[in-house]
């Protein structure tokens, strides 16, 4: 089994310990995760590379508690995601993680504004704090004069860094990003990646970003690649 070389504490962030994901297709089981051993902790930025089809998402996925895991253990701050009910994980999900994708999932009839306060919606709604939280991150991210704009007026770079701004906005502990810089041009690649990991230890969130971009990946303290089903250290 695999572990990772992130910080150790009695009970990490994430914990994962001989974690297994397996499909059935036509063709029978398939092997997507093996063993998977990872335990992170706030503060940490960790990404995670490998081929296509590798298990990257299936992995995000899981800890994103977007997906169930076939065998093995994991913890989430603390809380074992296995034993909540489909509304706890909803809500727990809402509370404590945050999701960037590499298609950003943007509302077209929303402004920016209203666009990263919608994670709030689907919980304790929007106060007066929330809305100057909202603008300080906008503003933190150049896109202060854009709050008023509706998606399509964006570049992709614009709208990724406005799907960060919401990924943030209920000051999640853990972060998830999926391909994040992936539909972006290098150098707007480039600015986002940097944009993650600034964030990332401002707020001391626990970042885990899953990638094909290993000039993205060398950005990040620690590198792990998944193969064969299992996640090694990149030296």
């Amino acid at each position: 089994m695999t572990e990772s070389t992130g910080s150790s504490t009695a009970v990490a962030d994430i914990a994962l310990s001989g974690l297994s994901k397996d499909f059935i297709g036509a063709a029978g089981q398939l092997s997507i995760l093996r063993n998977v051993d990872l335990s992170l902790n706030r503060g940490d930025a960790l990404a995670v590379t490998g081929p296509s089809g590798s298990g990257k998402s299936t992995l995000l996925y899981i800890v994103g508690l977007l997906d169930e895991l076939t065998a093995g253990r994991i913890e989430i701050l603390g809380s074992d995601p296995t034993s909540m009910s489909e509304s706890e994980l909803a809500k727990f999900r809402n509370e404590h993680l945050g999701f960037i994708f590499q298609d950003h999932h943007l509302l077209p009839q929303c402004t920016v504004l209203e666009n990263v306060l919608i994670p709030l919606l689907a919980g304790k709604g929007v106060a007066d704090a929330d809305e100057k939280r909202a603008r300080d991150l906008l503003t933190r991210v150049g896109l202060a004069d854009r709050v008023t704009h509706r998606p399509a007026q964006l570049s992709g770079g614009e709208r990724q860094r406005v799907a960060v701004c919401r990924a943030l906005i209920n000051q999640p502990e853990i972060l998830l990003a999926d391909e994040p810089t992936g539909n972006l041009d290098r150098a707007t690649a480039d600015a986002v990646g940097d944009l993650l990991l600034e964030l990332s230890r401002e707020q001391n969130v626990l970042l885990i970003c899953v990638t094909h971009s290993t000039e993205l990946a060398g950005r990040f303290p620690q590198h792990m690649e998944l193969r064969d089903g299992r996640l090694e250290p990149v030296s």
